[in-house]
């Protein structure tokens, strides 16, 4: 698990190496404005679609086991994994109220 945290986190330092350069000329903060919006709309995808993943599997896997159960697990879960696509949302427009100070 730990090597494969270290070279997404080497590879976002390494941008923001090359890129600090790049938006010095426009100035820092509108440059590190847009890296936020683009860090962070990645960031909350990825985090939503590992979330949604594990919800739904782990609720497939509880109908599996006792298919009587169904419609008591299905219900919780469609809310669930509509609560965590509406932080998605939330992540997209910041994003976009981000963009527009750039």
């Amino acid at each position: 698990m730990r090597n494969r945290l270290i070279a997404p986190l080497l590879a976002m330092f390494a941008v923001l190496a090359i890129a600090n350069p790049v938006f010095a000329a426009e100035g820092i903060q509108s440059g590190m404005i847009a890296l936020a919006a683009g860090l962070g709309i990645g960031i909350a995808a990825a985090g939503v679609a590992i979330g949604q993943g594990r919800a739904a599997a782990s609720a497939m896997e509880s109908i599996g086991r006792n298919p009587n159960a169904a419609d008591r697990i299905q219900t919780p879960m469609i809310i669930g994994l509509a609560m965590m696509e509406a932080l998605a949302i939330y992540a997209l427009v910041i994003t976009f109220f981000l963009q527009g100070k750039v």
